[in-house]
């Protein structure tokens, strides 16, 4: 199964990056009412390195494991482990459109795994996602966009 998302944020790239990059971002762009609980992350990602978390969906728990790679300015690549899929690798893009703005985009591509309930599950996750990044999207806007100020006069 293939997902690709994409949006513009103004923004510049080396802002967007920086933020992406910090592993407390994730809780940050997750929608409510899911529940992001770090495990282990570094406070900034890196090549090589592992973040474990908790998405819980109201009483479900849903462990996932993720190994950091081809991070860069532009980008970075997340593979899970271990989690609700029978496999996941999420290439994140950060493409500058100009000096104030970048384009945003996740790629993903990702198995069911086996057994019904495990299947259930990751099809229902999978099936949100369009909702999902629909408000990641919103959210980066809402956190990374200058705000205009209007004068009281």
């Amino acid at each position: 199964m293939r997902y690709t998302h994409r949006f513009t944020v103004r923004a510049p790239l080396a802002k967007v990056a920086a933020f992406h990059r910090r592993a407390a971002s994730m809780a940050a762009i997750t929608p409510p009412p899911i529940i992001v609980q770090m495990h282990r992350a570094p406070v900034e990602l890196a090549d090589g390195a592992e973040v474990a978390f908790t998405l819980w969906l109201g009483p479900l728990p849903l462990r996932w494991q993720a190994l950091m790679d081809q991070v860069s300015d532009h980008g970075f690549r997340d593979r899970m482990l271990s989690g609700p899929f029978a496999s996941w690798v999420h290439q994140h893009r950060f493409i500058p459109l100009d000096g104030q703005t970048t384009e945003v985009v996740d790629e993903i591509e990702a198995s069911l795994p086996a057994g019904f309930s495990r299947r259930v599950v990751a099809l229902g996750m999978w099936l949100g996602m369009p909702l999902l990044f629909a408000y990641r999207a919103w959210r980066t806007r809402r956190l990374l966009e200058p705000t205009t100020q209007q004068s009281d006069t």
